[in-house]
This record gives structure tokens, C-alpha cells and sequence, in this order.
């Protein structure tokens, strides 16, 4: 006698019913929570478009009911960088925060720690310091061009390195091509006394090392108790600024 097999679908359907269920239940929330901390990054950055979002980490219903996110990953482009003598925008941002709590307000959101990859491009350097920047032959230089009158030209190196405060500092510059007269000088002694300040980086996140490539520098960040303020802009001067909310 053939035993039939409706009872064994039965029973599968309702097993597939109660794992699918809280499956789309938990990346609805995910979803959820990538859609609003995107808008508001975007609302407090001023990023053109909103950044890319990943909450890492199943269940997410679980890591909301802790009050914590274990893992979020944000990919933000084209930072502007106003209220600056020299703004530099950040090209793209790259943040990946780990223990992420927002207040009792909501009003911040603040990350146990938090690394983060700056691109810096070279036309975007360029516009900062009024000279023509690109990558030099040797490691950890840029290449400078500078214009003298007479349709003339002269092209140095300088070297970049992180200085306090999350600002680039320029340095040691040699003169790779052409004749430099005084006045070229004064000029490139004036253009690189003073570092890139570095603006609309989260609070929190300190520059440790600054590299050049191919097409632009790139600047890695490290912090704990790292705060993302949404509603509140970047304060002149203090080369740290306000971020969209992470949670």
C-alpha cells in the first residue's frame, strides 16, 4: 500500500513558511535602517547622491533589540568641503564602523570604533592649492607644475605625510625641471607652509597615513567613540566635522 506523500509537503511547506518568514522579516529591517541612515548621512554631509549602506551581520532584529549594530559599512562621493580658506572635497569615503548605538534622542549615533579610507582626487588637490598637482616618479611624492611669466614652466616634487589635527602636510620640495627664480620660490613657500586642512570627517577619526596613486592621494583614518551628528555642520577650524547618522 503506497503511503502518501501530501502530509510530507504539508509539513515542508510550514517548515520553508517559518524560516522564510523571519528571513524577510530581518532584511526588511536591514533595509530599513541602510534606507535611513543613507538619507541622513546624505542630509548631513551633502552628498550629492546618498552613500551605499551594508549592515552586516544576521539577525539584524536581534542586533536592533540589543540597541546595537555589530557592523555597518557606508561608501560615500564627493564630500564637500566648505567654510575653508582652501576646501579639498573628499572624492569618496569609505567607512566601516563596528558597534554602532544612536542616543537616546536620536540625535547622534556614535560607533566603539571606526576605520575609514579618504580618496583625495588630484584634480580636486589641484583646485585647493591653486597649482597643478599629479603623482611623482618616487613613492610618497606629488608632482607640482608651476607657471612663470613668458609662457615658462617649472615642475617640483614635494613630499606628503599626515600631520595632526587631520590635515596633509607638504614638504621637502625639489625642483625636478626648469630654472626657479625667487619669486617661484616665495610662491611655492607659501602654497606648502601650511597643511590641507581636512573637513567633514566624522568626530573621532584621526588621519594616520596619507599615500598617493595614480589618480589622487588616499588618506586612512582610524578612532574610537567615533560620533556621527547629522544635524549640526563641520565647526571652522577644528578639521573634524559632522557625519550622517549611522543608525
Amino acid at each position: 500500500m503506497r503511503t502518501s506523500s501530501r502530509p510530507f509537503l504539508i509539513s515542508l511547506a510550514a517548515l520553508l513558511a517559518l524560516v522564510l518568514v523571519p528571513v524577510a522579516a530581518d532584511r526588511f529591517a536591514a533595509a530599513r535602517i541602510e534606507s535611513r541612515t543613507a538619507k541622513a548621512f546624505q542630509e548631513g554631509m551633502g552628498t550629492p547622491l546618498p552613500p551605499q549602506v551594508h549592515v552586516r551581520g544576521v539577525p539584524v532584529l536581534t542586533q536592533l533589540a540589543s540597541g546595537t549594530l555589530r557592523h555597518v559599512d557606508i561608501t560615500a562621493h564627493d564630500i564637500p568641503a566648505d567654510g575653508s580658506a582652501r576646501p579639498l572635497p573628499v572624492t569618496e569615503l569609505a567607512l566601516s564602523l563596528d558597534g554602532v548605538r544612536k542616543s537616546d534622542d536620536d540625535k547622534e549615533a556614535r560607533a566603539r570604533k571606526a576605520e575609514a579610507t579618504a580618496h583625495l582626487s588630484y584634480p580636486d588637490v589641484s583646485n585647493a592649492l591653486g597649482i597643478e598637482i599629479d603623482q611623482a616618479a618616487q613613492p610618497g611624492r606629488i608632482s607640482a607644475t608651476v607657471l612663470l611669466p613668458l609662457d615658462s614652466e617649472v615642475k617640483v616634487t614635494t613630499a606628503v605625510s599626515a600631520a595632526s589635527g587631520n590635515r596633509i602636510s607638504l614638504h621637502e620640495f625639489q625642483v625636478t625641471g626648469g630654472e626657479l627664480p625667487a619669486i617661484g620660490r616665495t610662491l611655492l613657500d607659501r602654497v606648502f607652509a601650511e597643511p590641507i586642512q581636512l573637513r567633514n570627517i566624522p568626530e573621532g577619526l584621526h588621519l594616520r597615513t596619507v599615500s598617493t596613486t595614480a589618480t589622487g592621494l588616499t588618506a586612512r583614518f582610524s578612532g574610537e567613540s567615533v560620533t556621527f551628528r547629522p544635524e549640526e555642520g563641520s565647526e571652522e577650524g577644528s578639521g573634524e566635522g559632522s557625519a550622517g547618522r549611522a543608525a
